[in-house]
C-alpha cells in the first residue's frame, strides 16, 4: 500500500493553487506519471532530494520528494 495516499499527494500538489483556479492534478494518473518519471531519473543517477533515502526503492523516494514538496508537477503549458 502506498503511503501517503493518492488523495493526500493530490492535496499537496494542489496546495499552491488559488481558489477558483484549475488544480494542477485532478487524477491519480498524473501522480503516477510524475512519480514514475522522477523514479526513472533517480535510477539514472540523479541525487534524491530527501534525507533517509538509503535502502528505499526509487519510487518510494520519488513519492517522498513529492509529499515533501521537493519536486513539483507543472502543467503542460509551463
Amino acid at each position: 500500500m502506498l503511503h501517503p495516499s493518492y488523495t493526500d499527494l493530490m492535496k499537496v500538489v494542489n496546495s499552491e493553487v488559488d481558489e477558483g483556479e484549475e488544480p494542477v492534478v485532478s487524477s491519480r494518473y498524473s501522480i503516477v506519471m510524475a512519480t514514475s518519471k522522477r523514479a526513472r531519473q533517480i535510477i539514472a543517477g540523479d541525487v534524491p532530494l530527501v534525507e533517509n533515502y538509503r535502502g528505499k526503492k526509487p519510487l518510494s523516494v520519488a513519492v517522498d520528494e513529492l509529499n515533501q514538496t521537493q519536486i513539483k508537477i507543472l502543467c503542460e503549458e509551463e
